[in-house]
Order: structure tokens, then sequence, then C-alpha cells
């Protein structure tokens, strides 16, 4: 059985950064022109803590991807392979039309226990726990989570507020079709994918975790949707280990980003 079929992810096939186009979102004279998606993640919610066989503690979240761009979320995929699609994405123009792009992205058909297999996108988050230092400062990623994959779909109108945001669903729910050669994912404009943190995969370890950290969910973590803004994809939610529920219990509110005097490290 291969670590797909149990739920993991399997080794991907990732294609040459020559191969790939440049953001035009992030070039002024071609993102005028451009209705350019952006996705927030909201902060991770509901949580709660649970205890494997093993003993391993865990602490699980949900999480929002919000999108909230000029545009839609789009990604058009082709199959490659029994268990993957590469994946182009579709970026709308103000006058009329659209344009597809080469990111780096694929699509998985992920195993989901009692629930068969979607097509989702590959590496569409990250859950990460990080150690506070004094002031808040991120110090060290510490845990990495198992989810990776998402559907991208018009699940929740948590932003109806926004220009442009149908009033009705555009993306349904993900494909469970095993035999799709193209599939199409996307977030439309003031819609959000949102996972409880009862679903599988939702959550980080957190076993023999003492002080204050910070429960990091981030979006697009190896940007393979081009967006207008790269650098507001994540969410927190500071947290004091071991778990006794929500609440600081003298943490910070926030936690800040490690800077040039040493501050956050990743393993």
């Amino acid at each position: 059985m291969t670590p797909l079929a149990l739920g993991s992810s399997a080794p991907e096939r990732r294609a040459s950064a020559s191969a790939l186009d440049k953001n035009p979102c992030m070039k002024r004279a071609t993102a005028r022109e451009l209705r350019c998606p952006d996705l927030q993640m909201a902060p991770p919610e509901n949580m709660f803590l649970t205890r494997t066989r093993r003993g391993r503690l865990r602490l699980h979240a949900g999480n929002s991807i919000n999108s909230v761009g000029d545009g839609p979320v789009e990604l058009r995929g082709r199959r490659a392979s029994r268990w993957f699609m590469d994946a182009e994405q579709v970026i709308y123009k103000k006058g009329g039309g659209y344009m597809r792009l080469k990111t780096g992205a694929r699509l998985v058909f992920k195993a989901i226990p009692g629930q068969y297999r979607y097509w989702k996108f590959f590496h569409a988050a990250r859950f990460e726990l990080w150690k506070l230092g004094a002031g808040g400062r991120r110090k060290k990623l510490v845990e990495v989570g198992p989810k990776v994959s998402y559907c991208l779909r018009d699940l929740q109108h948590r932003n109806p507020e926004l220009p442009r945001s149908p009033s009705s669903f555009h993306y349904p729910g993900c494909s469970q079709d095993a035999g799709k050669q193209r599939v199409t994912l996307g977030t439309s404009v003031g819609w959000s994918d949102v996972y409880p943190s009862t679903y599988h995969e939702q959550w980080l370890n957190v076993n023999g975790r003492r002080g204050c950290f910070a429960y990091v969910h981030v979006a697009d973590p190896r940007n393979h949707i081009y967006e207008s803004d790269e650098d507001n994809n994540e969410g927190e939610t500071i947290v004091r280990l071991p778990w006794r529920g929500s609440g600081l219990r003298g943490c910070p509110s926030q936690s800040r980003s490690g800077g040039p005097d040493g501050g956050a490290q990743a393993p």
C-alpha cells in the first residue's frame, strides 16, 4: 500500500524554478490590469486537546482560508499520475478574459478516513508551533503538523461585503472521482474554505511542551498561488502549554517574528 493510501503525503515531483512563470500581481504594470487574488488565514480557533493510544497529546484547531482579493483563487489541474495533477493558476483580467500561469501548484487525490478520497490542493497550508521567548518573540519552530491539503471551495460566505463577492457559491466541494483527468478548484472573493477542529489532521503535537507558544496556520506556504499580497497569509493564536483551555495565562497577546539579532529559528 502506498503512503498516500494511508493518508500521508507521497513524494512529489517539483517543477524547476526556471520553468515557472513570474507573479504578475507583484508587477505594477501588469497588476493594474488584473483581478489578483489574496488569501488570508484566520487565527486558529475552537481548540481542544486529545491523547492518542500511545499517550501523545494533540492540540486540535479549526481554520479558515479566506479569499479577500480583487479576484478569485482558481487552479485548473490536469492528470499527471495516479495520485497527482499538475495545476495552472487562472487570474482574471479586468477587461475580460484571463491568463494561465505555471506556479508549481499540484493537486493530490487525498485519502480521508471514512470518506474515501478528494482532489485537493497539495501544500495549501501548514500548521506550525513556535516557542516564544522574551517579549513574545518567536524563538524556535518546534512542531509542524500533518495537514497540508485543502479543497479550495466556496463553503462559507464570511466576507460578503467585499466588492465582486458573489451572493451564491461558484466553486463546489472537491471531486471524489478517481477517473477525473481535469479538475478546477477555487474560492471566490468573500468566500472561505473552512475546516473544523474535529476534521482529519487538524492538530499539532504538544506532548511535553511547556510555556508560551504561537499556534500558527499558514496559507500557501510554498507560494504556489500568486497573490497581490504575499505577506498576510498567517493566522496565529497564542497558547500556554500544558493546555488548560483558552486564555493567555501570562503569555503575550501576539508574537513577534525573530529579527537579525537571532530571533526565529526553524529546525
